[in-house]
C-alpha cells in the first residue's frame, strides 16, 4: 500500500530527506509487531479495483476524484454497485467526505467543516512541508496539498486508515502526499526538526503526557515552523483541566482536556510563541454522525439524551479549540 520509491523521490529536495530510511525502519517495525487480521484482504481490495483515470480532481474546494463518465465509460467491467460494496468494506469510513467517480462516500465526519474553519488563519501553505499527526485516512493531507504543499506526511497507527488512503491514492498518482502508519513516537528527528508546518487535530487528548507531546511537536518543526493544535477543552481559567475519571463520552483513551487559557500556559511552557486561539467550536449532531458509510455509534449516542450540551457520563459536551502557535 506505501510506494516506497515515490516516497523516497518526494522527500529529495526538502529538509527531511535523510529521514526516508529511519522513516522506512519504523514502518517495518509497527508491521512486524502488529499486523491486522486483514491487512492482505484489504490489499486485495484494493489490487482488484478498477483502473480508471479521472478526467478531473479537485483539492481545493472538496476531495472530488473524477466524474461519473469516467467511471461509466473506463470501468465496463464493474458495476457501480459492485464499487460501492468494495468500498463499503473498509467501513468504518470516519473522515471526509470523499467523491470518487461520482460516489458520495459520507463519512461520520464532516472534516471538510473543520478545514473551513482552520483555512484563513494558516500561513500561506504554498511550498511547505507539512507533518499532519493522527491524519486518520489522510483527509486533511489532501486539502493541504490542495493549498499547494511542496510535500505532506500523514503519519497514523490505524491500518485500516491506511487502506483507505490508499484507495484515493490509487486515483491521484503524482501528488507527493504519503500516509505511513506509525505514531509520532516513531518519528525521527532532526535538530530542529524538518517541518514548515505541523498539525495535530484530534491528538493531545488521547496522551498521557500531553507536555510531551506537545516538546514532540515542537521537535519536529523548523525554527521558523508553525504548529496548528487542534484539541477537546473545556471552559474555565489557567488552573482548569478535566481529568475523567473513565470514559469520556463513551471514549475510554481521554486523559486531559484542559481550558484554553491553560492549553495556551502548557505551548508557552513549551517554548511556543505568538500563540493564540483561533477557532472555538462545540461538535454538532450535524458534524459527527452516523452515515451508511459508518454505521456505528455516533456522537448522538454518547450525549445525555436530555441535554446535548453534556456527555452521557455527564461532563460537558465536546468543545474543540484550535491554537496556531510558532517555534520561535
Amino acid at each position: 500500500m506505501i510506494n516506497y520509491t515515490q516516497l523516497k523521490n518526494d522527500l529529495r529536495h526538502t529538509a527531511i530527506n535523510d529521514w526516508y530510511t529511519p522513516l522506512v525502519d519504523a514502518v517495518s517495525k509497527r508491521l512486524e509487531s502488529y499486523s491486522h487480521g486483514e491487512f492482505s484482504e484489504w490489499e486485495s481490495l484494493i489490487n482488484i479495483l478498477p483502473v480508471i483515470e479521472p478526467s478531473s480532481i479537485s483539492l481545493t474546494d472538496d476531495v472530488t476524484v473524477g466524474t461519473l463518465q469516467d467511471f461509466e465509460s473506463q470501468a465496463k467491467e464493474t458495476s457501480r454497485q459492485s464499487f460501492i460494496q468494495q468500498l463499503q468494506k473498509l467501513h468504518p469510513w470516519r473522515k471526509g467526505p470523499y467523491s470518487l467517480f461520482g460516489t458520495q462516500i459520507d463519512t461520520e465526519w464532516r472534516s471538510d467543516w473543520k478545514w473551513e474553519r482552520i483555512k484563513p488563519f494558516l500561513s500561506n501553505l504554498e511550498g511547505r512541508t507539512i507533518l499532519d499527526v493522527g491524519c486518520g485516512n489522510g483527509y486533511h493531507c489532501w486539502r493541504m496539498f490542495g493549498e499547494g504543499a511542496k510535500l505532506v506526511l500523514g503519519i497514523d497507527p490505524s491500518q485500516k486508515f491506511l487502506a483507505q488512503f490508499s484507495i484515493i491514492k490509487r486515483y491521484i498518482k503524482d501528488p507527493a502526499v504519503h500516509l505511513l502508519p506509525i505514531g509520532i513516537e516513531d518519528m525521527p528527528y532532526g535538530n530542529p526538526g524538518g517541518f514548515d508546518s505541523v498539525f495535530s487535530m484530534g491528538v493531545l487528548y488521547h496522551r498521557k503526557s500531553p507536555i510531551q507531546h506537545l516538546l514532540d511537536l515542537k521537535a519536529l518543526l523548523n525554527k521558523s515552523g508553525e504548529l496548528i493544535l487542534e484539541t477537546l477543552i473545556i471552559d474555565g481559567d489557567e488552573n482548569q483541566v478535566l481529568v475523567p475519571q473513565d470514559r469520556y463520552a463513551q471514549m475510554r483513551n481521554v486523559w486531559f482536556l484542559p481550558s484554553i487559557k491553560a492549553l495556551e500556559l502548557w505551548l508557552a511552557r513549551c517554548g511556543f510563541k505568538n500563540i493564540r486561539t483561533v477557532d472555538v467550536n462545540q461538535t454538532s449532531l450535524e458534524e459527527q454522525r452516523a452515515t451508511d458509510w459508518m454505521q456505528f455509534h455516533s456522537l448522538e449516542n454518547f450525549l445525555d439524551p436530555d441535554d446535548i450540551n453534556r456527555t452521557i457520563e455527564g461532563y460537558p459536551a465536546p468543545k474543540r479549540a484550535v491554537i496556531i502557535a510558532n517555534n520561535n
